[in-house]
């Protein structure tokens, strides 16, 4: 991947033995594999064993996870929330394997869509919840950076699975919470 960068260097027209930039591929490898390592990843070492029996049958919703992410289509950033409701079905999820699910995917080349159905379907597989809501909003640099330059643009995705989907009352109450 060093390699990779010092060709990238070249390719632009600057000079990798410059002195800013002699370590900038080595750098620039390691933070590429940083920002990819949900590649790495899989759900059962995320979640390590952190689901419980409860008889907790409320929504559990889960507000303003930050994520970052690489456009698969230009390899910029996009950095957003991502909000998280489910209905538990006799298991809970630790709290904090809802954050790491949505990093896991995130990190890895993507796109919002996808992420957004990825982290509700992997919640709705691991817990078997009644139902699971993810709403996600993100500004993206290949809009704000180049192309179009929009600087105030943010998407927003959304999600719905099991009684989020099929039930009025359900989802709306996820979406009132989310606005909290």
């Amino acid at each position: 991947m060093e390699q990779a960068f010092t060709n990238i260097i070249e390719a632009i027209g600057e000079d990798p033995q410059r002195e800013g930039l002699k370590d900038t591929p080595e750098r620039a490898a390691k933070a590429l594999k940083f920002l990819t390592h949900g590649y790495y990843q899989d759900l059962d070492s995320v979640i390590n064993g952190a689901l419980f029996n409860s008889d907790c049958d409320s929504m559990v919703v889960v507000n303003d996870i930050e994520l970052y992410s690489l456009c698969e289509h230009h390899m910029l950033p996009f950095t957003g929330r991502c909000h998280i409701g489910y209905i538990p079905n006799g298991k809970v999820l630790g709290l904090s394997k809802l954050a790491r699910i949505v990093d896991m995917f995130a990190r890895r080349l993507q796109i919002q869509e996808k992420l957004t159905h990825e982290i509700a379907h992997a919640i709705m597989d691991v817990t078997g919840a009644k139902g699971v809501g993810v709403v996600m909003s993100a500004s993206h640099l290949c809009m704000r950076m180049r192309g179009v330059e929009k600087q105030n643009s943010e998407m927003k995705t959304s999600c719905m699975l099991g009684s989020f989907l099929k039930c009025k009352d359900t989802r709306f109450e996820f979406l009132q919470l989310i606005k909290e």
